[in-house]
């Protein structure tokens, strides 16, 4: 079971672990392979195809095979081409859409990422059959200059500056500690590191062999409204790469939950890694699919049927809310569907193949869209289930078990198939996904309206009032005057009714729903609550102390006035922890690093229009050598944002001062988040504020 795949120039390598290391096996004839299908065309164009693609010097062989073009089709001639290069692959398939007519010709298995394609050809699995051992390299790769290195660190250890005496010492510690896996701050560093050594002439290595490759280089993409920026990705032989920078999984779940995620999904550790929520559950499909001998489309294309217009109003729409009771609400209960969209999917049979299907097109199954669903079970369900299933054993064992080891390592699993089970809804409406389908996206929002609904008449029924819900959560509070059922017995008829489990999520002392900054209505995701158990504690939700871009302090000072208003139920005594933070902040008894801003890049600095705080962190950067681009984050802080350009802040490594009136303008905007539940509002804070540090200073001076 190798972990690692390499496509070097004398062939592929197999790195596997065992007990008494790595060990690698080279394969020197390994064709990879696309197919060619009928678009538009017939059976004479598709020989023509076959004919044409076998005179490429890159072509092996040419074959005819009978494959599932997609899961609503029966099998149908095909034809397999092997390549000699994986490079080929994708050259070859742009080449017959452009040879062919429009639509003529149907090309699959093209976009296969290069260890994931040769785990599937070769029946390989990636799962490590020993422990990994890995090696954390540390430091800013922006740093290095043409002749000497960032402060970096080896698992800890500090190497020097100096090539001279660094080069030398990383070698030693990469014999030293023989790591399977590399986790790097930045892929960049290993870059940078690598043409250091070129430069002065040193011949460092990496890898388990010589070797250094790019992968591929860094880009900017936009996903769902937010610009994110895909580093470059290198590879070194024998060793995986985690790049934190370029990372989601790692640092959500750590290496147990990705190596769960890897004997999961066939994909090898590196590029599971760097893959996204989207690419990982598509890689979950393609096994599906090809075990059911259908083929994986390369630019897939999925026409809509015809749709009325009410049909088009009535799904053109989300999960159900309801607004948010603004206020403070005394005993209030959660309660949660458990893998409310997965269920809804496995319950409802939802499956791009039998989402309205020819067979029973009479019935309306979907409520209030008249979508039929095929009896037959579908494959996506089959791909999820088996993952709902799991995920639900993993916390049942985190309930029952004492082992902390043990326990961490489920939490690891559990959150990496969550993350799985989260972006299956969405993905069926994603327009690039491979076995994608609007009408599931819709069917199973229509599902989750008419769950939600059904959930709150069964429990206003039972005596409590729903004073928020959203999507697959629900928050009820004892109903005035009126005899209350056991939240326990209710949620297990909603739980029978619905055939998903509805869970107790917890208790609350109190809940603050919070209103918009614009408006008296209810933010529809930011409240905070005192959590009802022996271990006080809080949950916080879309508010100032959740947001990555709030520095600490302000983040920390926005606790604070929450544990306040909890201890007194005042706004007078929050507006006093108010006046104490502002104050804190005017005598400049603050660490300015505990003020850094980490601001996510949207565009590259020569495309903004106006001059903001962010732009000029950008122009500090561009000034200290850095290229940030879109999608990156930069960090800072604000030092006097009186002034113009660059000169409002410094990046936050060099900052030594700041300007308080920009972070007490941030502290009093956390402070309305915490106040405005009760009807107080900024100005009314800051008049509040200023009385009490007025009557304080009277005070002291009598």
């Amino acid at each position: 079971m190798p972990f690692k795949i390499d496509y070097l120039d004398d062939g592929v390598y197999e790195w596997s672990t065992t007990p008494d290391g790595a060990v690698w096996t080279r394969v020197e004839e390994y064709t990879p392979t696309f197919y060619v299908g009928r678009g538009h065309g017939d059976d004479s164009s598709l020989d023509d195809a076959a004919d044409v693609l076998a005179q490429f010097p890159a072509v092996a062989q040419v074959r005819s095979e009978q494959w599932r073009p997609g899961f609503r089709h029966d099998e149908t001639d095909v034809v397999r081409v092997d390549v000699t290069d994986i490079d080929e692959i994708s050259r070859l398939a742009r080449w017959l859409h452009e040879w062919g007519k429009p639509g003529e010709y149907r090309c699959f298995n093209v976009d296969f990422s290069r260890e994931f394609r040769y785990c599937l050809e070769r029946d390989r699995d990636p799962t490590p059959a020993h422990d990994l051992s890995t090696m954390r390299i540390e430091g800013r790769a922006y740093e290095f200059d043409e002749d000497e290195l960032p402060d970096l660190t080896v698992n800890g250890t500090a190497v020097g500056r100096s090539p001279e005496h660094a080069l030398p010492r990383i070698d030693e510690l990469l014999d030293q500690h023989d790591p399977d896996v590399l986790v790097v701050d930045s892929a960049e560093l290993l870059a940078e590191l690598h043409a250091l050594a070129d430069r002065v002439g040193y011949d460092i290595q990496l890898g388990r062999r010589p070797g250094f490759q790019q992968l591929a280089g860094a880009s900017t993409y936009t996903s769902y409204g937010r610009v994110g920026n895909s580093p470059a990705r290198y590879n070194v032989p024998g060793r995986a790469i985690i790049d934190r920078s370029n990372t989601f999984f790692y640092g959500e779940s750590n290496l147990a939950g990705c190596l769960d995620l890897v004997e999961k999904s066939r994909k090898p550790l590196q590029e599971l890694a760097w893959a996204s929520i989207g690419n990982v559950l598509t890689a979950i499909q393609i096994q599906e699919a090809l075990s059911r001998g259908v083929l994986v489309p390369w630019r897939a294309w999925r026409s809509e049927k015809f749709k009325s217009m009410r049909q088009l109003h009535d799904a053109d729409r989300g999960g159900f809310t309801f607004a948010p009771d603004v206020g403070v609400h005394d005993d209030v209960h959660e309660l949660d569907f458990s893998s409310l969209y997965p269920n809804i999917i496995c319950t409802r049979n939802i499956s791009p193949e039998k989402i309205r299907c020819e067979c029973h097109r009479e019935r309306e199954d979907v409520p209030g869209l008249g979508y039929s669903i095929c009896d037959e079970p579908g494959y996506l369900p089959e791909v999820l289930q088996p993952l709902i299933g799991e995920r639900d054993a993993i916390k049942a064992e985190i309930r029952e078990t004492t082992d902390e080891d043990r326990c961490a390592e489920l939490e690891d699993q559990s959150a990496a198939i969550k993350w799985i089970l989260v972006s299956c809804f969405g993905y069926q409406g994603f327009n690039n996904a491979k076995f994608g389908r609007i009408e599931c996206h819709e069917a199973i929002n229509a599902f989750a309206r008419e769950i939600l609904l059904d959930a709150k008449a069964a429990l206003e029924a039972g005596g409590w009032r729903v004073v928020h819900g959203i999507v697959d959560s629900i928050w009820v509070t004892p109903r005035d005057g009126e005899d209350q059922r056991p939240l326990e017995e209710l949620a297990a008829e909603i739980t029978d009714q619905v055939r998903i489990r509805l869970e107790y999520e917890a208790a609350y002392d109190w809940v603050a729903f919070v209103p918009r900054r614009d408006s008296d209505a209810g933010a529809l995701t930011k409240y905070f609550g005192s959590i009802a158990s022996d271990a006080a504690g809080y949950k916080y939700r879309g508010i100032e102390c959740r947001q990555r871009n709030t520095p600490e302090f302000v983040a920390d000072a926005q606790r604070r006035f929450i544990e306040v208003f909890d201890s007194h139920r005042s706004p007078d005594a929050v507006c006093t922890a108010v006046a104490q933070v502002v104050q804190k902040l005017e005598t400049g008894d603050v660490d300015p690093q505990q003020l850094a801003i980490d601001s996510r890049v949207s565009k590259r600095l020569e495309e903004y229009q106006h001059s903001t705080v962010n732009v000029a962190a950008l122009e500090r950067a561009h000034e200290a050598g850095r290229d940030v681009r879109p999608g990156e984050h930069v960090r800072f802080v604000v030092t006097d944002d009186s002034k113009a350009s660059q000169e409002r802040v410094t990046l936050a490594e060099n900052a030594t001062t700041y300007d308080p009136d920009y972070y007490i303008s941030l502290v009093f905007r956390a402070a309305e988040s915490v106040l405005s539940p009760l009807g107080w509002r900024e100005a009314e804070i800051r008049s509040h504020v200023s009385g009490v540090r007025d009557a304080s200073i009277t005070a002291f001076t009598n």
